[in-house]
């Protein structure tokens, strides 16, 4: 593990950030997404995004192995999980859950800066052939500059982040900022820990909300 570049280590600032707010200026990044609508717990839209996002990063990164290492690869670690939440019609601060099942989300994982248009859509073609029932329509490879952030670590369940985003809310405030959620800007979330191996009191999630 110690060759192969970690995201998470490399960039700290973005992906381990204390449980004390802090504004950080989020750079341009590549991500492959899937936009889906539904309860993440329940819906097989959710299932069908996790299992895009995970297959098509894994054909990237293993493809040293069949032969279709891209120009400029290099050992990564596959970066960590991440999602953009909202309600549609309305912006969602990431505290009032009326009904899950409404939720509207766009699931993403970066990729490195050696994928190209031609990369993902040579992973697309070797994923199809490996799981041709798995469904590929809302899957895109697009950059995301989120630019101006407020940002904290929450740790515990996902059900539980309310009072770290009320303590996120009043830094943005007394910052000097607004929150700036809107159709184009979401609440933001990186998953840092896998839910079906850790406890929930453990897990460990960053909280991002764009400002003005």
């Amino acid at each position: 593990m110690s060759g192969k570049f970690d995201y998470k280590k490399e960039y700290k600032d973005l992906y381990l950030p204390k449980t004390e707010p802090m504004i950080i200026e989020v750079p341009q990044m590549l991500f492959i997404m899937v936009d889906g609508k539904g309860n993440p717990n329940t819906c097989d839209a959710y299932k069908n995004a996790m299992e895009v996002l995970y297959g098509l990063s894994y054909s990237i990164k293993m493809s040293k192995m069949n032969g279709t290492q891209p120009e400029g690869y290099f050992e990564y670690v596959v970066p960590p999980l991440e999602g953009l939440w909202w309600f549609e019609g309305e912006g969602f601060d990431g505290i009032h859950v009326t009904d899950k099942d409404k939720f509207c989300w766009t699931s993403m994982i970066r990729q490195p800066e050696f994928v190209t248009l031609e990369v993902f859509e040579r992973a697309k073609d070797i994923f199809s052939k490996k799981k041709p029932r798995v469904d590929l329509s809302t899957t895109r490879l697009a950059e995301y500059n989120e630019g101006k952030c407020a940002q904290i670590m929450h740790i515990g369940s996902y059900d539980n982040e309310s009072d770290t985003i009320i303590k996120l809310k009043k830094f943005i405030t007394a910052s000097g900022f607004q929150n700036d959620i809107s159709d184009i800007r979401k609440h933001h979330e990186i998953y840092l820990g896998d839910p079906r191996k850790t406890a929930p009191e453990k897990l460990k999630t960053v909280i991002r909300h764009p400002i003005k």
